[in-house]
């Protein structure tokens, strides 16, 4: 059973960021992570909007960025998947399928997943990553479900592959940012279907036909596209299973301005918790603090 003074799970930009603050001020602090440094942010197609960026910052290399910046800040990271933690008393404990963690504070960093819609048919034949699937589009109709931000971003990066790409939302206008419905009116293979919804998909090792659900009247759209592709951005649902001795509120931890739960001791940070805004940089703000106030005392 290894010891330390601050055990934070997740290595988004909430758990990293909350990594280098606390090692800074001297703690034992390991960050354990399933799959890979940058979560959610490292698999989109740009970063946008966040201070400091670099031109044609992606996903990928503004992950790549922060893991080299944890390696030098000496934050080590331990690829693991949690499968049980204790959060009460002044020892807690965190337990992957590896080993046993304990630290007098944790940080709760393991933000969300994104949401997979009930449809009919085939939803394993769904995609979620533009940068990494949207190539093998190239010249075949597209569609993208969503009309948030982080939906609308990655329509106009995956417009550069289709042949037509059509932006499905069930609300009569898109609800991004004034700039991505301008970029969105002035490119010129993008069609915005509003008042919908995807209600199935259908094929095997390809989409077959597509079918469209209207808001107002519940008519069904049929949509013969063969080997087109759908991306969903359908919101997100917040990792929370693994902390039942926490309150929640609609599945998100309540923090104080510390970023301090319920539990002493016990910090979260990012998309994981109560929050208006969740963007690249709260999350970064959340860990820092996180980071700091865990690391005092």
């Amino acid at each position: 059973m290894e010891q330390y003074d601050i055990v934070i799970i997740g290595a988004g930009p909430a758990g990293i960021s909350a990594g280098i603050y606390a090692v800074s001020r001297g703690k034992r602090v390991l960050v354990l992570e399933q799959n890979r440094v940058g979560g959610l942010i490292g698999t989109v197609s740009s970063v946008t909007h966040y201070t400091g960026i670099v031109p044609g910052e992606t996903g990928r290399s503004f992950a790549m960025r922060m893991q080299q910046q944890a390696q030098s800040a000496g934050v080590p990271v331990a690829y693991e998947t949690v499968r049980r933690v204790c959060l009460r008393g002044d020892v807690k404990t965190v337990e992957t399928e590896r080993a046993v963690y304990q630290a007098a504070k944790v940080i709760l960093a393991n933000g969300t997943t994104p949401r997979t819609p009930a449809i009919e048919g085939n939803p394993a034949l769904l995609c979620r990553r533009a940068a990494e699937n949207g190539p093998q589009f190239d010249g075949k109709n597209i569609y993208v479900v969503g009309g948030a931000d982080g939906a609308v971003k990655e329509a106009l990066y995956l417009a550069q592959f289709a042949k037509t790409l059509t932006i499905i939302h069930f609300e009569d206008q898109l609800g991004c940012v004034a700039e991505f419905r301008v970029r969105v009116a002035h490119t010129p293979n993008i069609v915005v279907k509003t008042g919908m919804r995807l209600h199935g998909v259908y094929g095997t090792q390809q989409i077959e036909k597509i079918e469209l659900r209207r808001e107002q009247d519940g008519a069904i759209e049929v949509i013969e596209d063969a080997g087109c592709g759908v991306f969903v951005y359908a919101g997100s649902v917040p990792n929370t299973a693994l902390y039942p001795e926490l309150h929640l509120e609609n599945g998100y931890i309540p923090v104080d301005s510390n970023m301090q739960t319920e539990i002493p001791g016990v910090y979260a940070a990012g998309d994981i918790c109560v929050k208006a805004v969740r963007q690249v940089a709260t999350a970064v703000a959340d860990g820092a603090a996180a980071g700091i106030h865990a690391a005092q005392g």
